[in-house]
């Protein structure tokens, strides 16, 4: 009895895990592939079922490449694995790259890149996934998904420079967390309630005749002529000394700032930094450039242009200092989490970035901004041409190099060069913008506009305009 031939192209015997089924038509010449390709995401190129698919994926090779943040190309890949898994072929069951995936998903969901320690955080878990890969090599020797998880770890330490040695997360956030990394336990305690949203932080900012932007993104323009606090709660405190910038006007600005970096369980020792004009340290009082044990130091000092700007990094509660010095002032810009600049007694109450200045020692408009200047000319007043060479004109045309968005940071730069005829005060607002773009956690904040919080610049009249300049600066030289 002849033995039936079977017809070409038809599978051997089963569907089996370790290879793709042979497509069912001819494809098109494949193109020449490169001898490592780049990493897609862990499995989510699978060969092609047939040839509309395989001319999909030629077509899908022709347009640019499609490049995603790390953590949302993780969570897409949690759901292409999702999906394989629930394919014809199933992943043996000794075969754990799925949950090595997971695992990492679950320690990096709640990174944000924009705060201090990220990169430090998601190398810690890019080395737990590669040694779950490790562990799990042999089960997987012939899972493609396993393969393309390894190039992908192998292609993120790359772009990360992460280092194949060195500490790694736990796979269990819960048991285990640094005490002197905010985001690494904040992390773990919005893991226990099931909560993957990052913590939230706040922004303050103080700059120019003094501006101050308060953690409600409030603007106001003050005298605080002396010593007042801008922050003073259970972990830090932060003060700052304000000095009269022309004689016979209201306008101060900063010459003095004293932060104190409280003691901190085992993280660090209490810390002092002190800036006056013309001294900017890049070190704390004691000499110190760091708090903390390890190499992993929880506070130190980044010197960013010597004399002129530093940063200050205190990791253990997750919050970045910017001090400046522009001309002969200081201007000081500030990024802390909610919950721990709400963490203080009845007694601090008096903070201006929390509770913006008092009534008394404020000059701006009444409506917390210090004017609606959107390029209108100003009646010539001797007040105005105090200063030879600024008047409304020139002067807004000054700050718009600088500063091509007319905001309230515009607003200000412009104040300040009528109300004291120095040029520092453009670079100043200019530096304060800058600051607020690199600490602001809410891009759609950077910016506030003379109306509300909106964005939107309120309407009106030129002599409604130029009416309030006039009124404001009078108000700053009685």
């Amino acid at each position: 009895m002849m033995r039936k031939k079977r017809k070409r192209g038809a599978p051997p015997g089963p569907c089996r895990s370790h290879g793709p089924r042979p497509p069912t038509a001819p494809a098109p010449p494949p193109s020449p592939e490169p001898t490592r390709p780049a990493w897609t995401g862990m499995g989510l190129r699978p060969a092609p079922s047939s040839a509309a698919a395989a001319a999909a994926e030629v077509e899908q090779r022709r347009r640019p490449g499609l490049c995603l943040p790390p953590l949302e190309l993780l969570l897409l890949l949690l759901l292409s694995l999702e999906l394989l898994h629930a394919g014809d072929c199933q992943q043996p069951a000794q075969c754990r790259i799925q949950k090595c995936t997971t695992d990492f998903v679950s320690l990096t969901s709640h990174l944000n890149s924009a705060i201090d320690g990220f990169d430090s955080e998601f190398c810690k878990a890019l080395r737990a996934y590669a040694g779950c890969t490790q562990r799990t090599s042999k089960a997987c020797r012939g899972n493609l998904v396993y393969h393309s998880a390894v190039l992908g770890i192998s292609d993120l330490m790359s772009q990360r420079n992460c280092s194949k040695d060195g500490p790694t997360s736990s796979t269990n956030p819960e048991v285990t967390h640094d005490p002197c990394n905010y985001h690494s336990h904040a992390g773990a305690r919005e893991h226990r309630r099931g909560d993957q949203n990052p913590p939230n932080y706040l922004f303050c900012g103080l700059f120019g005749d003094p501006h101050l932007r308060t953690f409600k993104d409030h603007f106001q323009t003050c005298k605080v002529e002396g010593a007042w606090p801008l922050i003073d709660n259970n972990y830090l405190s932060v003060q700052v000394t304000n000095v009269p910038v022309v004689p016979g006007s209201s306008a101060t600005a900063t010459n003095k700032i004293t932060i104190i970096f409280k003691a901190h369980h085992e993280c660090t020792d209490q810390k002092v930094y002190q800036a006056v004009t013309d001294d900017l340290p890049a070190a704390f009082v004691d000499g110190t450039t760091s708090g903390g044990d390890g190499d992993a130091k929880s506070l130190r000092i980044v010197e960013r242009e010597s004399g002129h700007y530093v940063e200050m990094h205190a990791l253990y509660i997750g919050t970045t200092v910017f001090v400046r010095q522009v001309g002969r002032y200081l201007t000081l810009a500030i990024r802390m989490p909610e919950d721990l600049a709400m963490s203080y007694e009845e007694s601090q109450d008096l903070q201006l970035c929390m509770n913006g200045c008092p009534v008394s020692e404020r000059i701006d408009d009444g409506q917390g901004q210090v004017s609606a200047i959107l390029g209108h000319s100003l009646p010539r007043t001797s007040l105005v041409q105090a200063w030879p060479g600024y008047t409304l004109e020139t002067a807004n045309t000054q700050c718009h190099e600088k500063m091509p968005v007319k905001d309230i940071y515009f607003q200000s730069c412009v104040f300040d060069l009528l109300t004291t005829g120095d040029a520092n005060f453009t670079a100043a607002a200019h530096s304060a913008l800058e600051d607020v773009e690199a600490l602001h956690p809410r891009k759609e904040r950077w910016h506030i506009f003379p109306s509300s919080g909106n964005g939107t610049p309120r309407g009106g009249s030129e002599l409604s305009v130029s009416l309030g300049l006039t009124c404001l600066i009078l108000i700053v030289f009685l």
